[in-house]
């Protein structure tokens, strides 16, 4: 049984060595399209993200603008209004405090992340200078 496979193996090593094959390449045409399928495939993935992280930023900071309006509302304008505060609207200031310190959190990862993705865009496109994206129709 294995003599027949090694046979088959010789034979197929050997047929290939007596036939004169010479080595094919794509055309540079063909070459250059795929490089720029691939490049504008990375392009359209940082571009994604870097507008997906854009809106989480415009809609987190619209949530954290109308946190503050509302926390505001229930301070009072009193000079000793902390004195006097009822327990439940001391809870209501906690509760507003804690979700605006975690959307300021969010918004300065989201500023870091934002800045960090226009980098790299930036940097793809000084590496490809040939490279042109595609319009949009407007």
């Amino acid at each position: 049984m294995f003599q027949l496979f090694l046979r088959a193996r010789a034979h197929n090593l050997l047929g290939s060595r007596r036939e004169d094959k010479t080595f094919k390449a794509r055309s540079a045409e063909r070459d250059a399209e795929t490089d720029r399928a691939r490049i504008g495939a990375v392009l359209a993935a940082i571009e994604t993200a870097l507008q997906e992280a854009e809106r989480e930023q415009a809609g987190l900071n619209r949530r954290v603008d109308d946190a503050l309006a509302r926390a505001s509302v229930t301070f009072g304008n009193g000079t000793d209004e902390y004195l006097e505060r009822e327990p439940l609207d001391n809870h209501h200031q906690d509760l507003f405090a804690a979700d605006i310190s975690n959307g300021q959190r969010r918004l300065k990862e989201l500023a870091s992340s934002i800045a960090h993705l226009k980098f790299v865009k930036t940097a793809m496109l000084t590496r490809f200078p040939d490279f042109k994206p595609p319009q949009l129709n407007s």
